[in-house]
């Protein structure tokens, strides 16, 4: 759980590098239209959600820097006891107060007033305010036709003395490091993963098409109340496991094929993000487990070779060797550079509250971070894909593979399933 503290904190550190007689706003945003009357599930900018804590729609924060001194507002929809009856329990300003550290909440019908108290150069009561922060994300909807860009137009309009920043890079940059609480979180989403894991590899041998499988690992973290899935499943058999973000779980699967699993559950919107590949018959062919302990391999490697200093780029240039290597001596590939037609995405991203956190790749590898480490190899001729991805921790020392108790060994993987 994150404490009030810490969101008080994170708005701290934004506030120290927004420059004097400037404001930033951050929006929670709103559920997009669907069709008809029906709109698609509300998931609130994880940028507001990170200073605030708070996950309800329609809300805005706004920080105001003027004159020296730092002031803080968050505006949510006033309570409504016929709007309740229909969509739900909304916040009261005290509770939101209690989860986000702000003292003034106020409602959101106020903000516009509020926003134009702090603009109008002839009514201003904060000082001259000349720069204003938006999180310019896009396609962020704050309202049934209005987006942050669209927002960020009428702005320019209204007060033309202003000079419009975007706030998106500098917050994500802070999402970078995570806390102790946030790690806590992210491992608890590993811990619910793991165990919806283990319930598809009790049901391997009874599964016969790719959503028998992929309906387990969901229904497993639902029934989990605090968790929910990081990012859509993808559980792929046999050639399709080629396919790196395989959409259809439709196809049935073959005894004698491998099946790849990429998935993850979330925990107050911090994300796991796992991949394992096991063998449908329960043992793995004798090609099938060159190429998996190949991937297992580098995956051991590359995890140990994470720490700080290096960048991303860095790390995927150890892995796409070791792999080339591995590859080459076992006569899977015919030369080094063919490594790429076996091998053809990134070893790691960063990881939080989205499954792929920060955008920054150049930054190098700091204590607290939490990347990913997926290598994999594809065969599109021999119909097998093995991904093995776990969740590591940058440390001090180097690193700390927070999803270590997830089995991946050929040994542990066979053992299991003969049990079944």
């Amino acid at each position: 759980m994150i404490e009030a503290c810490e969101y008080e904190q994170r708005r701290q550190r934004v506030l120290d590098q927004l420059p004097d007689g400037s404001i930033a706003i951050l929006f929670a945003g709103v559920a997009p239209h669907c069709s008809a009357d029906e709109s698609y599930d509300f998931e609130v900018n994880r940028n507001f959600y990170y200073l605030t804590g708070i996950e309800q729609e329609n809300s805005v924060l706004l920080l105001v820097k003027a004159e020296g001194e730092t002031k803080e507002y968050l505006f949510i929809d006033e309570k409504d006891e016929k709007v309740e009856k229909w969509l739900g329990i909304k916040l009261t300003s005290d509770e939101a107060s209690k989860i986000s550290g702000i003292d003034n909440v106020l409602i959101r019908s106020a903000f516009d007033g509020k926003l134009d108290v702090a603009l109008n150069k002839d009514m201003s009561h904060f000082g001259e305010i000349r720069d204003v922060f938006l999180d310019l994300e896009k396609e962020l909807k704050i309202g049934e036709c209005k987006s942050t860009n669209e927002f960020c137009q009428e702005l320019k309009k209204r007060y033309p003395h202003i000079f419009v920043c975007d706030i998106h890079d500098t917050i994500m940059k802070l999402r970078m490091i995570k806390s102790p609480a946030e790690i806590e979180l992210i491992y608890d989403a590993i811990s619910t993963t793991d165990v919806a894991l283990r319930n598809v590899l009790s049901h391997l041998a009874s599964a016969r098409f790719e959503y028998n499988l992929r309906n387990i690992f969901e229904y497993t973290v639902h029934e989990d109340l605090n968790a929910k899935l990081a990012f859509h499943s993808i559980v792929a058999g046999g050639k399709n496991a080629v396919i790196l973000h395989y959409p259809s779980a439709a196809d049935a699967l073959n005894n004698k094929d491998l099946v790849l699993l990429d998935v993850g559950a979330r925990k107050s919107y911090y994300c796991a993000d796992i991949s394992r590949t096991y063998p449908i018959s329960g043992k793995f062919s004798d090609i099938q487990k060159k190429i998996y302990n190949i991937v297992l391999n580098c995956n051991k490697q590359t995890a140990k070779f994470m720490r700080p200093g290096l960048t991303l780029k860095e790390v995927q240039q150890f892995a796409k060797d070791f792999l080339a290597h591995e590859c080459f001596e076992q006569g899977l590939i015919p030369s080094l550079d063919k490594i790429t037609d076996v091998y053809y995405h990134s070893v790691s991203h960063h990881l939080g509250l989205d499954t792929h956190d920060g955008v920054d790749r150049e930054s190098k590898l700091r204590p607290g971070m939490v990347i990913t480490c997926e290598p994999g190899l594809y065969f599109k001729d021999l119909g097998v894909g093995v991904r093995i991805e776990d969740d590591v921790l940058i440390t001090e020392e180097g690193s700390d593979v927070l999803s270590k108790n997830l089995i991946k060994e050929v040994e542990d993987i066979e053992r299991f399933l003969a049990k079944k």
